[in-house]
């Protein structure tokens, strides 16, 4: 049971927040092409930041009674990293929200980093991260007692332990996901920005499809539930 443990922490260490989009190719330059000056991105980010931290912060509090509410939003201090934001939790439990300069430099307006903000942001107030380890802790021991039933040694053991984490994490991935593009973009609207606009942003990323395991839903997917779930809190932007 200890060595399940800890190959499961090792699994987890990829994927300790819940997937962030799909990371593009180098020759994806739709997604890479910067259409600001470094100037300018930087003020938007700077000014969505200031905007929408106060409404995660209240809607994670209106939502939950135990949770840290207290995000810190931060850029990647990696310059090489690519397109990317993602949400994770420090070493005393508070939510992060990570930017890469790359993702802050290519988003074409305020709006489509505040929609990512909010998405990342609704991945800790849903509680995505907690639900996605115990998903894969589940499935690691499962596959693991599999394994050992019908008779494996360690090493199959511990190889259906780790297929059983990865397994286990993705099983509600995508579910997740919506979960985070539904509350980010009654964040996003409620901090004063276009969710309408923002999600165009999913436009420029490769599509995932409708993989089995894949770790996000359909672009169109995505798109479509923004739009009904503006509608439904009267944003007409």
């Amino acid at each position: 049971m200890r060595r399940i443990f800890l190959l499961l922490a090792l699994v987890l260490a990829g994927c300790g927040a819940p997937p962030p989009p799909p990371t593009p190719s180098a020759g994806t330059d739709e997604l890479n092409r910067r259409v600001l000056s470094a100037e300018a991105a930087s003020a938007n980010f700077a000014s969505v930041t200031r905007d929408i931290g106060p409404h995660a912060v209240n809607e994670c509090r209106r939502r939950t009674s135990t949770m840290n509410c207290n995000f810190r939003i931060v850029v990647d201090p990696n310059p090489n990293a690519p397109v990317n934001a993602y949400q994770t939790l420090d070493d005393a439990g508070r939510p992060v929200i990570v930017f890469t300069r790359a993702m802050i430099e290519t988003a074409r307006n305020a709006d489509e980093l505040a929609f990512v903000m909010g998405h990342e942001a609704a991945h800790h107030i849903e509680g995505h991260l907690a639900r996605q380890n115990q998903n894969a802790a589940a499935g690691a021991i499962i596959f693991g007692q599999l394994a050992g039933l019908t008779g494996g040694g360690s090493t199959a053991i511990d190889a259906a332990t780790q297929l059983g984490a990865l397994v286990g994490s993705r099983t509600y991935s995508k579910e997740y996901e919506l979960e985070a593009d539904r509350l980010g973009t009654i964040i996003t609207a409620r901090a004063g920005y276009n969710p309408m606009i923002g999600v165009r942003f999913f436009d420029r990323l490769p599509d995932p499809g409708d993989r089995f395991l894949g770790t996000h839903p359909p672009n169109a997917q995505r798109a479509e539930l923004v739009r009904q779930t503006a509608r439904s809190i009267g944003f007409n932007g």
